[in-house]
């Protein structure tokens, strides 16, 4: 029945929360340079806050295999809200300055890391429990949140050119607050645990969590690197597109902006790259089976590659946007199946681990290479760290393109069942 569906909510509680996060964005790399004045202190917050970011997630995966996945996302959305409104507090208090950034930094974390995994893994049980087809569903939430990634960045453009970046927070604090309202209707028990974790909880309970968190990680090295060619092979390709995406996002393209005068420019050319993704996920969607998933992986790729070549020339703003939207145009394949193998391939009892393990490490990945790119910045310029970047990608794209796992995608089948017998193997308690 209609009035039973949980689908829309799920998706609607997903797109407030990357909504508010999309301009948090935009907004937090640009107050932090007006705050400091240093592309390397950018840099070194993102250095000092990856380790604990990283335990944050692998702990925070851990906990998804043991509570509540509903409750962790509620709970995750709350306290993003606080940390992002307490930005503008402290500055109308006290002022902002670089330990300020760090602390409501680590504090967000515990709500953003833990949260976005949350709703990874939530997805598929929401899927489950309406009855529809997984990879259908994924292409309508990475749809919905293409669209949200395109309206975010113009609109924190559009606070942030009219009240200023501080303020513009308050915006993403409220959007926070309304994410876990909306989760709060969701039934409990979408949030339940798989079998494996139900008949384990008591024992596990007696454990430390740091013992949880040392066996999550374990759990999800394991799945997401051992298991399966095209898991691990997407995994890494992954930890690829979010450093060197980062790195502009985050870096080369706010200081670029910002000392041209126009800071505000940022947000349209990230709403740019998210209006191609829009585009080419609702395209992909439709037109999947006219080739085959190796065509559209190397296709994908190689656009993408131009799109970054194009933006690491820091051409005229309007070149740039041109370049945005060929990236973003280009992604969108890639991003479609990338994520249905991971969602595919990775065992439900598992997820949470995985998952958490994934974006854990990504959290590590991404300031180290942010911290890097701020030191190019510092010493040679925002336009030779930028080639810099469009040499990382190609050779990241040569890679991609030639592994061995992703050569023959379309003769693959979700391996599920066969990573599912490995980890019982691997772990008796499975």
């Amino acid at each position: 029945m209609h009035e039973h569906r949980i689908a829309p909510r799920f998706l609607a509680s997903s797109a407030l929360s990357l909504l508010g996060n999309s301009v948090a964005g935009v907004a937090l790399p640009l107050i932090l340079l007006a705050t400091t004045g240093d592309a390397l202190a950018a840099g070194t917050l993102a250095l000092i806050c990856a380790v604990p970011q990283m335990l944050i997630g692998i702990a925070g995966g851990a906990a998804l295999d043991r509570f509540n996945r509903r409750d962790i996302s509620i709970l995750s959305d709350l306290v993003s809200a606080t940390s992002v409104a307490l930005i503008p507090v402290v500055d109308a208090l006290w002022g902002l300055n670089f330990w300020w950034f760090v602390v409501l930094g680590l504090m967000g974390a515990v709500g953003d890391v833990p949260g976005m995994t949350a709703r990874d893994a939530l997805l598929p049980a929401v899927a489950k429990r309406d009855g529809t087809d997984l990879q259908r569903f994924m292409g309508l939430s990475q749809s919905i949140d293409s669209l949200v990634a395109v309206v975010g960045p113009a609109l924190a453009a559009l606070f942030i050119g009219m009240v200023g970046g501080v303020p513009s927070l308050w915006f993403t604090a409220a959007l926070s607050t309304l994410a876990a309202l909306v989760t709060c209707t969701l039934p409990r028990a979408v949030g339940a645990v798989g079998q494996r974790a139900d008949t384990t909880t008591a024992t596990e309970q007696k454990r430390g969590l740091v013992a949880a968190a040392a066996d999550a990680l374990r759990t999800g090295v394991r799945v997401l690197l051992r298991t399966d060619g095209v898991l691990t092979t997407s995994t890494l390709l992954t930890f690829g597109i979010v450093m060197v995406m980062g790195s502009f996002q985050g870096l080369v393209l706010p200081v670029h902006f910002t000392q041209n005068g126009h800071p505000e420019l940022l947000g349209y050319v990230l709403s740019a790259m998210s209006l191609g993704l829009l585009v080419s996920s609702l395209a992909y969607t439709a037109l999947a089976p006219r080739l085959s998933r190796r065509s559209w992986y190397a296709l994908s790729l190689v656009g993408m590659a131009a799109g970054v070549a194009v933006l690491g020339a820091l051409p005229s703003f309007p070149v740039m946007l041109a370049g945005a939207i060929l990236l973003g145009v280009s992604a969108g394949p890639a991003s479609a199946l990338l994520g249905f193998f991971m969602f595919d391939r990775i065992p439900e009892a598992s997820r949470g681990s995985a998952l958490g393990t994934q974006n854990s490490l990504m959290l590590a990945a991404a300031p180290v290479a942010v911290f890097a790119t701020s030191a190019a910045v510092t010493a040679f310029g925002e336009a030779a760290a930028a080639l810099g970047l469009v040499g990382c990608w190609l050779a990241i794209t040569a890679l991609a393109l030639a592994a061995r796992s992703m050569r023959t995608l379309d003769e693959s089948t979700s391996t599920k069942e066969t990573a599912e017998h490995d980890n019982r193997e691997a772990d008796p308690t499975l």
